[in-house]
């Protein structure tokens, strides 16, 4: 069976804290976790660590950061000047040879539609939590963990509609 992407935008450090914290709880290793971050938003967050937005509360911070420097310290992080887009784990691959961070993420099966709302979440310093689920039962425990974590527009690439989506 293929492993199924799940994937959601998280905007606050806390947010981010318990997406990863809570995703690596249910025994998913860094190898099938992605985050994607722009690469100013990497800068002004994690580099400096006084950005407009970390300063204001409003930014993914520390968390994320650690995050990255664990993946980078594996050898897993990449930097897509082109993009303008940081990127670890697994998702690294489909955007190498990308026009866009959505043409990329279209590559990794993600809806082109959901695919430029990432993209524009991207731009606005959000980050992009994936991970690779190994059955559809997991996706949809994924899904959960992420959306009570705080991200917006979950979703599997595989995951049908759920009856309330329409409502949401």
């Amino acid at each position: 069976m293929r492993a199924k992407l799940v994937t959601g935008l998280v905007r606050t450090r806390l947010d981010a804290e318990r997406a990863v914290e809570r995703v690596m709880s249910c025994g998913y290793k860094r190898d099938a976790i992605s985050l994607v971050m722009s690469d100013d938003a990497r800068g002004e967050r994690v580099e400096s660590g006084t950005g407009s937005r970390a300063a204001a509360g409003g930014g993914v911070g520390a968390a994320v950061g650690a995050a990255f420097a664990a993946f980078a310290a594996a050898g897993a992080s990449a930097v897509f000047p082109g993009l303008g887009l940081v990127v670890a784990g697994p998702l690294e691959s489909a955007l190498a040879g990308a026009d866009s961070a959505a043409g990329g993420l279209v590559g990794a099966g993600v809806p082109e539609h959901r695919a430029h709302v990432y993209e524009s979440g991207l731009r606005q310093g959000a980050v992009l939590v994936g991970v690779h689920a190994t059955s559809e039962r997991d996706a949809e425990i994924l899904e959960m963990i992420l959306e009570y974590s705080g991200a917006e527009d979950v979703r599997s690439e595989s995951a049908q509609r759920r009856p309330y989506d329409s409502f949401i």
